[in-house]
C-alpha cells in the first residue's frame, strides 16, 4: 500500500528538512547516493545563500561527519538553469571558498560533494545516476597519483606513542588521492529512471520521481520521510506555500514548453531565443503574482525572479 500525498523532495529539502528532527531523511539520502553513513552537523547558511535570495531557495549546503569522523560538505541543487553545469561549478566554488576566511588556512577546507537533482532532460545517457571525480591519472601509465597528507594524531594516539617511544609526535601520514580532496559531482536524472525497483537507490528514485514510498520500505531515510513529509500534516499556511511552489513549477514548465513549440514552428534560431525568453519572462511574472498573494516583500520577489519593482507591481 502506498502512502498518502507526499511533499516533493526538492521542496522539502529547502524548507522542512532544515529542522534537526528531520535530519534522518537527509542522512538516508546521503547514505544511499554517496555510500556514506553520516551524521549531519548543521545546515550551512553560507555567504552565498545570504547574499542571493535565489541561491537560498535553490541551493542547500549540508555539513556532515561520516562514520570515520571525516567532515564533508554536501551541496544539493534542484533548480533548472540555462547553463546548468556552469552553475554547479559556481555553487561548488562558493561552497569551497566560504569555508575559509582571509587567513587562507587551506588545511581547513573539507571535501565538497555536489548532488544535483535534475527534473528535466539534461544530456543524453542511459543511466539515471552519474559521478564525476577528479584524480590525477598518469598519461602513459594510467595509474592514479597517490598523495601524502599530514594528519594530526588523536590525543589517545599521542599518549600511546609517547608511552612507547618517550617522544611526542603530533602528526602521522596517510595516503590519499586528489579525488579525496577535490570536489565530486553527482547528477541524478529523474526522467531517466525507468520505474524498475531493485534496490534502495531505486526506491529513492521512485520517491523523487513519483512522490511514492512503499509502506514496507527499508531504504535508509524513506520510512521517516513517509511519516514526516505528508501533505495532510502540513498547516494551512504551509500548504499554501507548497501549493504556490507546485503551481509555479507547472507554470514554468508550461511556459518553456510553449516557447519550444513556438520556436519549432518558426523554424529559426532567432525565433527560438525570443520565444524562450518571453516564455521565461511570463513564468517569472506568474511566479511574482503567486508570491505577491502571500505578501512577500517586493525586494525579495525581485531577488528571486530578477524582475524590476515596476514589473512586479504591474504583474
Amino acid at each position: 500500500m502506498e502512502t498518502e500525498y507526499l511533499v516533493r523532495f526538492d521542496y522539502a529539502i529547502k524548507s522542512m528538512l532544515r529542522d534537526k528532527a528531520n535530519f534522518g531523511i537527509l542522512e538516508g539520502f546521503i547514505e544511499v547516493f554517496l555510500g556514506k553513513k553520516c551524521k549531519i552537523q548543521e545546515i550551512l547558511e553560507s555567504e552565498g545563500n545570504q547574499d542571493n535570495a535565489e541561491d537560498k531557495f535553490n541551493r542547500v549546503d549540508i555539513k556532515a561527519k561520516d562514520d570515520k569522523g571525516e567532515i564533508f560538505i554536501v551541496e544539493v541543487q534542484t533548480t533548472r538553469y540555462t547553463y546548468y553545469l556552469e552553475r554547479i561549478l559556481y555553487g561548488v566554488s562558493k561552497a569551497v571558498t566560504e569555508q575559509i576566511g582571509n587567513g587562507h588556512d587551506y588545511n581547513k577546507i573539507k571535501q565538497v560533494f555536489s548532488i544535483s537533482i535534475v527534473y528535466y532532460d539534461l544530456g543524453v545517457g542511459d543511466d539515471y545516476f552519474y559521478e564525476c571525480k577528479s584524480d590525477f591519472i598518469g598519461v602513459h601509465t594510467h595509474t592514479v597519483l597517490q598523495l601524502n597528507r599530514r594528519e594530526e594524531l588523536t590525543v589517545e594516539e599521542i599518549r600511546q606513542i609517547k608511552q612507547q617511544t618517550g617522544k611526542d609526535q603530533q602528526y602521522k601520514y596517510t595516503s590519499k588521492t586528489s579525488g579525496d580532496i577535490f570536489p565530486r559531482y553527482y547528477l541524478i536524472r529523474i526522467n531517466a529512471f525507468r520505474q524498475v525497483i531493485a534496490d534502495a537507490m531505486d526506491e529513492w528514485m521512485n520517491f523523487l520521481k513519483n512522490n511514492s514510498i512503499k509502506a514496507n520500505t527499508t531504504a535508509p531515510g524513506l520510512a521517516e520521510a513517509r511519516k514526516k513529509l505528508l501533505y495532510a500534516n502540513m498547516s494551512k499556511e504551509e500548504r499554501l506555500r507548497y501549493d504556490r511552489h507546485i503551481e509555479s513549477l507547472a507554470n514554468e514548465k508550461e511556459a518553456i514548453n510553449e516557447a519550444e513549440i513556438r520556436s519549432r514552428e518558426e523554424g529559426k534560431q532567432e525565433g527560438w531565443q525570443k520565444g524562450l525568453a518571453e516564455g521565461a519572462r511570463q513564468a517569472k511574472l506568474e511566479t511574482a503574482r503567486n508570491l505577491k498573494t502571500i505578501n512577500l516583500p517586493t525586494e525579495q520577489i525581485a531577488a528571486v525572479t530578477g524582475l524590476t519593482p515596476d514589473e512586479i507591481e504591474n504583474a
